[in-house]
């Protein structure tokens, strides 16, 4: 999250689909201003509105402000707080709201800033209408689109934020225990502060966060519970597999997740056992080698040449989250290259299944991973036993 300047425009609109980055970064712009203009004058008007009626009561309560000189301090502040007309809401769609927001950027445009600074947050944002290129052409726009799982860069980039809010506490966090928390967490920017403030509590005095600290307080959400499964598959432990399988069928027959699906379960595994062939044939390439430490790790894959890799992000490597791969890393062990063939043969016909047959999914997938973890009897032994 940016920091503010003192060359901030004094008209600022912080807008965004990360509702959570959006809150926080106004609220960091309009402390700062308070601070710097000093005085008792600064004015919050709350924009959250539910018809064009009340949207109307705010801007002229807006207006007003902007009017209003400040009686004790050398300037003033006015923060249109989380403004929900500005996009294609019910109540901005309103002629009257129209009518009244395009009058207020022409006053924006013709007035004087001297002490006056005007911040406004907002979710969506009509980037088409007047009132959207009159701030973006007189002031500052800042859009906060928030962290995306199809991002290639997300959990680096909430790796980074999140290092930055530990620090805010005097709290520092070791690799691991970083990127266990964002792999735990996933990309949720509100869920990822909550967890910051959860450790920090949680360790007291001591300064440093460890991996341990994580695992003990940190819960696994949905996004993490989702990896579950293919880490299961990836340890070969046909027992947690099953278990973490029942558990997923369970929440999908219960509908307590609507996007989940048998389908959405394969595909996962399917990447889980993608990523796990890659990595073999990337440490045969000699481009990573086994290590524990995170960090090392990272900087292996760093090293790896992009230009030898497949532009498809499905067989890139490097497109994946690097904690899964780092997590995946051991599990390559488990498994050989032509055992990680059959799974993805299994998996395909597995596929076919759910499409075509009247099997129940549920004994299909199960038997898919138990035909996968299974492991075939040794040759030697085979041969005693003729």
């Amino acid at each position: 999250m940016p920091s503010v300047a003192k060359t901030t425009p004094p008209l600022v609109l912080v807008c965004g689909e990360d509702e959570f980055a959006v809150k926080q970064r106004a609220k960091q712009i309009y402390q700062q201003w308070c601070e710097e203009l000093g005085g008792l004058d600064h004015e919050i008007i709350d924009a959250s509105v539910t018809h064009s009626g009340e949207a109307l009561k705010a801007l002229a309560r807006l207006r007003e402000a902007l009017q209003t000189l400040p009686f004790f301090g050398s300037g003033k502040a006015i923060w249109l707080r989380d403004c929900n007309f500005l996009g294609d809401e019910r109540a901005a769609t309103a002629q009257s709201v129209t009518e009244a927001l395009a009058v207020l950027a022409q006053e924006l445009k013709e007035f004087s800033w001297q002490n006056v600074r005007l911040l406004l947050s907002a979710g969506k944002v009509d980037k088409r209408k007047t009132f959207y290129k009159t701030i973006d052409k007189v002031g500052a726009v800042e859009s906060l689109a928030g962290w995306s799982a199809e991002d290639r860069d997300w959990a680096g980039q909430a790796e980074v934020w999140a290092r930055r809010e530990f620090r805010t506490r005097e709290k520092d966090v070791s690799d691991d225990a970083l990127a266990e928390l964002v792999s735990r967490v996933g990309p949720n920017a509100r869920l990822l502060h909550s967890e910051i403030e959860k450790l920090s509590l949680y360790v007291g005095s001591r300064a440093e966060i460890a991996a341990a600290d994580v695992e003990a307080v940190c819960a696994a959400n949905k996004f993490a519970r989702a990896f579950a499964l293919g880490d299961a598959l990836g340890d070969r432990h046909l027992p947690r597999l099953l278990r973490c399988l029942d558990e997923e069928l369970w929440e999908i027959r219960l509908k307590i997740d609507r996007d989940k699906s048998e389908f959405g379960l394969l595909a996962g595994l399917i990447n889980k056992v993608r990523a796990l062939l890659l990595l073999k044939e990337m440490i045969r390439e000699g481009w990573i080698k086994p290590t524990a430490d995170y960090g090392r790790f990272k900087q292996q894959l760093e090293r790896v040449p992009a230009a030898k890799l497949p532009e498809d992000r499905r067989y890139n490597p490097l497109a994946l989250n690097p904690f899964v791969l780092f997590k995946a890393l051991p599990q390559t062990a488990n498994y050989r290259q032509d055992e990680l063939v059959r799974a993805m043969d299994l998996l395909l016909q597995c596929n076919q299944q759910l499409i075509f047959s009247r099997l129940d999914e549920a004994m299909v997938l199960q038997q898919t991973l138990v035909q996968i973890v299974d492991r075939p009897p040794a040759p030697a032994r085979l041969a005693a036993s003729r």
